[in-house]
């Protein structure tokens, strides 16, 4: 059996990671096998004595630019080496009670990596549908779908678990100020190594409900797939051509690839223009492209989601888009300055 490390780092996560770290004390997982810690940068004092009151470890950490990474190296060099898998959530996330036991299960078929089915929490606002659609939706292409070709999972950035000594010895190359997650993911890709995904691990993850809180989370997003698109797509081609390293390059082509709300109201557009303008050799084959592309996102969205909320939700959808043109301008500069997105929902 193996030893976990839980590492829930959080910055000024006070409202939600008393309830967190509490429930993530509840896994069927054997108790002294696993150990949450909560990596607790600018917590306030209260919070810090209510969480000294649960069987957990409070490790404080404090930078000047505070980043998941810094968090996650300076709680790794404090606990040493006592453990066999890390197991890395956000402060707002809540495991399913047999997440462990599944991971274990997983890590037990050689796998160095494995990505849990991270899915939403809440849906209580139109953007909070549309961020758990979009959730679901590279569960099943980027996760679900890739495994079934061979290929590796995506890894999200929490609600996975990496073999630990591998990870901490990785992470100290690691200096992500956004999307740490996209460059740990890259380094296993570059090794040949797959990262596992395991459909039936939940982790209850809370979807954004705001319009500003959805721009600051897309902006830090884009930013972070226009600088490893531009890092590691000639190094992906190299190790195509080389080493025969499809995985690797697979992930530096999907950098590249605009996010689908951007990518929906692009083509709505083109092909409004091309009705107007009459220009009849492109009128159907933009019509076609978009009707690929909407049935893509049919097939790939759970049958849950076909319901009258999705249904207002979708009236959101030009707002969305706008947002997402608007973080595209402002992209510029996101990926060296933490954007932190404010969690409420337990």
């Amino acid at each position: 059996m193996r030893k976990y490390a839980v590492l829930i780092p959080g910055y000024k996560e006070d409202q939600v990671i008393i309830d967190v770290a509490a429930d993530a004390l509840n896994q069927d997982y054997p108790k002294e096998l696993y150990d949450v810690i909560v990596i607790a940068d600018s917590f306030k004092k209260e919070t810090l004595v209510e969480l000294s009151k649960l069987n957990v470890r409070i490790i404080e950490v404090s930078f000047e630019l505070s980043t998941k990474s810094k968090a996650l190296n300076a709680a790794m060099n404090e606990l040493g080496d006592d453990y066999d898998v890390a197991v890395v959530l956000d402060a707002d996330n809540i495991m399913q009670t047999d997440f462990i036991s599944k991971v274990n299960r997983a890590f037990n078929l050689g796998f160095t990596a494995v990505q849990g089915h991270r899915v939403a929490k809440n849906t209580n606002t139109n953007f909070a549908v549309l961020d758990a659609i979009s959730e679901e939706v590279n569960n099943r292409i980027f996760r679900k779908g890739h495994r079934v070709l061979g290929l590796s999972a995506a890894l999200i950035g929490s609600g996975m678990a990496i073999d630990y000594k591998y990870f901490k010895n990785m992470m100290k190359s690691i200096k992500a100020i956004g999307g740490f997650d996209k460059e740990i993911e890259l380094q296993i890709l570059k090794e040949t190594r797959i990262i596992g995904y395991l459909e039936d691990a939940f982790v209850y993850d809370e979807k954004v409900q705001k319009a500003e809180v959805f721009s600051n989370q897309r902006r830090r997003w884009l930013s972070a797939q226009i600088h490893y698109f531009s890092k590691d797509f000639l190094n992906s081609v190299k190790h195509l051509f080389k080493y025969r390293n499809f995985d690797y390059f697979d992930k530096a082509i999907q950098f590249v690839q605009p996010p689908r709300i951007m990518l929906l109201g692009l083509l709505g557009i083109i092909n409004i223009f091309s009705i107007l303008f009459n220009s009849n050799e492109w009128i159907m084959a933009w019509l076609y492209v978009l009707a690929a592309v909407i049935l893509t996102f049919i097939f790939s969205i759970p049958g849950k989601f076909y319901n009258l909320k999705t249904l207002f939700a979708v009236v959101t959808l030009p707002k969305a888009f706008f947002l997402m043109f608007l973080s595209l301008l402002r992209v510029r500069g996101a990926n060296k300055k933490f954007i932190h997105t404010e969690h409420t929902s337990t």
